[in-house]
């Protein structure tokens, strides 16, 4: 097929970026004016090969180095991102003038509903000649608006501060896809290196689900509720700090003006045969993942007989979610990954039958912890794809705007969930494997379709004239 020939390795449609340090490195050699020994013959000596070699393990080190600040970045702003909503409620129950939990629910609303501009920030990004300066900036007021609403909560009118919420929200999209899109800089063009770092790039977000509720959780014990939200800010600020540890991107003005218009990445995405079978995947699968936590609290109630029990089957989820990112980590994904794609998701069809069909509590955490696990090993899939398919001038657009649909897919899930379990827990899990099952069922049909059209445009294809 055409789309795996553009995956080669240096191809401008792989949507892999080369590293500054990898490209520049022979001319400032030259401009370092570093002589050169003459060989036997008068002329300029071969190169070393333990130079060369030197030079490749220090541009590793460099490498492995840009890519643990990365991930700490990620990891920092992600769970700030992810505990804000609890420190949010938290904090508005803890002042119960201020309308206590339903302003609380409000003010986390209108953190997540900015995420419909994702597109259009996206291309904000992608036309920066330094990427890390915007993201850098977006993360910085992340962290100020959100201590900013901990500190004026109460003192000023709630319209302003509803304001600051807003405007942090308007950097969600920066935080999750934009910064994913930016991760081929860090690792370079081989595609095991990438696999592996989108491997690490997704357990931040497993983790950060689990560490940025638990750190508000703490810190409110400790000392309230408002620390939280200000320790929160002050984790995105320094997130936005670490960006500059990142190498350069170099973006010429010919390119930041070849960024494609929101409408013509959105027409893109719909066309790109892989790109759109996955969006529309990872939709339908989201809305069974979204609404997970919901059911596992009622469903473990049920077993046990406690809320404890079904807060532990959430638990398991989320260490299984977790788990499945780093081994993605450690063993990358090889191979087609729109094929892996298809796969987990029919892997994750099957473990979330088998939590319906769990006859009691220990095999229930069991297949709760394998159903987070496909899904975490499903979403480095999802990210390869983006990765292997979007092209240069559409990347930041392509990763944000799946992203972004995903999310609103899993919100729908959950609401659907609040609906479906009081029929019974057991039986919403099973209509959950069904919609994850039928992603499996419209992709293969998708491709058998397109397929089939490929055959019909290319008459050499078919069947050769008679003589």
């Amino acid at each position: 097929m055409p789309d795996r020939r553009k995956r080669a390795d240096g191809d401008p449609t792989s949507g892999t970026l080369r590293t500054p340090d990898a490209a520049a490195a022979p001319k400032e050699q030259e401009r370092a004016g570093a002589p050169k020994a003459p060989d036997r013959a008068g002329g300029p000596s071969a190169p070393d090969p333990q130079d060369a070699q030197d030079a490749q393990g220090g541009l590793r080190h460099r490498r492995g180095f840009s890519l643990a600040v990365y991930l700490t970045s990620a990891t920092l702003v992600r769970s700030a991102s992810g505990g804000a909503p609890v420190a949010l409620v938290s904090l508005t129950l803890a002042r119960p003038g201020q309308g206590s939990a339903a302003l609380g629910g409000v003010l986390a609303a209108l953190l997540t509903l900015p995420n419909v501009a994702g597109p259009w920030l996206a291309r904000w990004l992608e036309q920066a000649r330094d990427p890390r300066i915007r993201l850098a900036a977006a993360f910085v007021v992340f962290g100020l608006m959100l201590a900013g609403t901990g500190l004026t909560l109460g003192r000023v009118p709630v319209a302003l501060v509803g304001l600051l919420v807003i405007v942090g929200g308007l950097c969600g999209p920066l935080m999750t896809g934009g910064l994913s899109s930016r991760l081929a800089l860090i690792v370079g063009e081989d595609t095991r290196a990438q696999r592996r770092a989108e491997g690490w790039d997704s357990a931040t977000y497993g983790s950060s689900n689990i560490l940025g509720p638990a750190a508000v959780a703490a810190i409110t014990v400790l000392s309230g509720a408002l620390t939280a939200v200000v320790a929160l800010g002050a984790a995105g600020v320094l997130a936005g700090l670490l960006m500059f540890a990142l190498p350069k991107e170099h973006r010429t003005a010919a390119a930041r003006q070849r960024s494609m218009p929101v409408r013509d990445a959105l027409g893109m995405i719909t066309r790109r045969g892989p790109l759109r079978r996955v969006m529309i995947a990872t939709m339908i699968t989201s809305v069974s993942t979204g609404g997970v936590m919901v059911i596992a609290v009622v469903f473990g109630r049920n077993l046990q007989g406690s809320a404890g029990a079904g807060a532990a089957l959430g638990a398991a989820y989320g260490v299984g979610n977790l788990c499945g990112a780093l081994l993605t980590g450690a063993f990358p994904l090889t191979g087609e990954p729109e094929r892996w794609v298809l796969r987990l998701i029919a892997a994750n069809a099957v473990a979330v039958g088998l939590c319906a069909l769990a006859p009691g509590y220990v095999l229930a955490l069991a297949t709760f912890a394998l159903a987070g696990a496909t899904s975490a090993v499903l979403f480095t899939a999802s990210l390869a794809v983006r990765s292997v398919y979007s092209p240069p001038n559409a990347r930041a657009q392509v990763f944000v705007t799946m992203a972004g649909l995903k999310m609103a897919a899993g919100s729908a899930g959950t609401a659907l969930a609040g609906t479906l379990v009081g029929i019974g827990p057991r039986l919403a899990l099973c209509l959950n494997a069904v919609v994850v099952a039928s992603a499996v069922t419209i992709a293969l049909t998708d491709l058998r379709l397109t397929r089939r059209r490929s055959s019909a445009a290319d008459p050499e294809g078919t069947s050769s004239p008679a003589k």
